[in-house]
């Protein structure tokens, strides 16, 4: 089982990190707002840094059910 990426598209203030950070799974989109390119990703550490690096907080990363981050 991967882990799956939201992107919470009301906080996103389109500032590029995570697509920066981490192009392979982010990118943004034609509205300015950033988006997972798949639904499930295999375990990165890079996906983590980019939620934390996240200025509105708002990706977040889950294994299953339970939320890991961003970590706090």
């Amino acid at each position: 089982m991967g882990w799956r990426l939201e992107i919470d598209g009301h906080r996103c203030m389109a500032s590029g990190m995570c697509a920066g950070m981490a192009p392979e799974y982010f990118a943004l989109g034609d509205d300015d707002r950033a988006r997972p390119l798949a639904d499930s990703v295999g375990p990165d550490e890079t996906v983590l840094d980019a939620a934390d690096s996240c200025p509105a907080m708002a990706i977040t990363v889950f294994d299953g059910e339970r939320e890991i981050g961003p970590r706090g």
